[in-house]
């Protein structure tokens, strides 16, 4: 009886330390991810920001934060299976939609950079290069018949020649990203319209709430301030000692502010002369950068 007993006991025992083994052979090794990134601005409730790794050239995410409006992420580590991990070549950051169907990542790629031993060196260059973004602008208000309100209205030309070209030299953009024209009144930024094509018309040039009713401007980007208003300003007003800006954002894009990337930014003079051109000056931001360490 006492025999029987100590084989029932040896059986359960080797039960036992053979699932524990099977255990151990299924269990899957995790490696942290950590991420130190500045510069991501808020993207409110609908989107969020996705990290990615890349293994055998497919897409593989590493998860997904938010960054509060003091800049700070959500989440800075993430565990990965450590074989993909330790096998990727490079980072990539993305922005997605909150409620997201896709597995894949979206056209709106913000950050990439590839894998040196243990680290990445990421940057926002793959959205596009500023380094030789440059812009003239013009005072004028070609949608109205009304000469005393020239500088009321701002259009990205360079009329110098005497024929007008376009004022912006900008790089194309990276799919999934738009140019953005602003000028900075006391209550804030108002868009002068969405383009990627600095020499035609920007998206809104016949729908602007704030042109005239004469015509829809010239084939640039810019905007007429001369109905309504917007920003606790009262249009007509004159923009010398406003702020003309050049954003570079998100598409889609749920924000109302301009978004981080900044390539372009001008004060206007307060002697600025009407239809004379104005070069602008660079932007507080061309550039994001950051590092993954695995």
């Amino acid at each position: 009886m006492k025999k029987i007993k100590f084989l029932g006991v040896l059986a359960i025992g080797l039960l036992a330390a053979s699932c524990s083994s099977d255990d151990d052979n299924n269990s899957v090794s995790t490696s942290d991810l950590s991420l130190n990134l500045t510069g991501l601005e808020n993207l409110g409730a609908d989107f969020k920001y996705e990290g990615w790794i890349i293994v055998d050239g497919s897409p593989v995410s590493t998860g997904v934060f938010t960054v509060n409006a003091s800049g700070v992420l959500s989440q800075t580590e993430f565990s990965i299976n450590s074989n993909q991990l330790n096998s990727a070549t490079k980072f990539v950051l993305s922005i997605e939609p909150t409620v997201d169907t896709d597995p894949a990542p979206s056209n709106t790629k913000i950050l990439a950079g590839d894998f040196s031993g243990n680290s990445a060196a990421v940057d926002s260059d793959l959205v596009a290069d500023f380094s030789n973004a440059s812009g003239k602008y013009i005072l004028a208000t070609p949608t109205d018949n009304d000469t005393t309100n020239e500088a009321s209205g701002v259009w990205f030309l360079d009329n110098s020649s005497g024929s007008p070209v376009s004022g912006l030299n900008l790089p194309t953009l990276a799919p999934g990203w738009k140019y953005e024209g602003w000028t900075v009144f006391a209550g804030g930024p108002v868009s002068t319209g969405t383009f990627t094509d600095p020499a035609m018309a920007d998206a809104n040039a016949a729908t602007s709430p704030y042109k005239g009713t004469v015509g829809n401007g010239p084939g640039f980007p810019g905007e007429d301030y001369v109905m309504g208003s917007a920003a606790s300003e009262n249009f007509p007003t004159d923009l010398k000692g406003k702020t003309i800006v050049i954003s570079v954002e998100p598409d889609p894009d749920n924000s109302p502010s301009p978004f981080t990337l900044k390539p372009l930014v001008h004060m206007v003079p307060a002697m600025a002369a009407n239809h004379t051109v104005i070069t602008m000056g660079t932007g507080p931001v061309t550039q994001l950068s950051g590092t993954v360490v695995r």
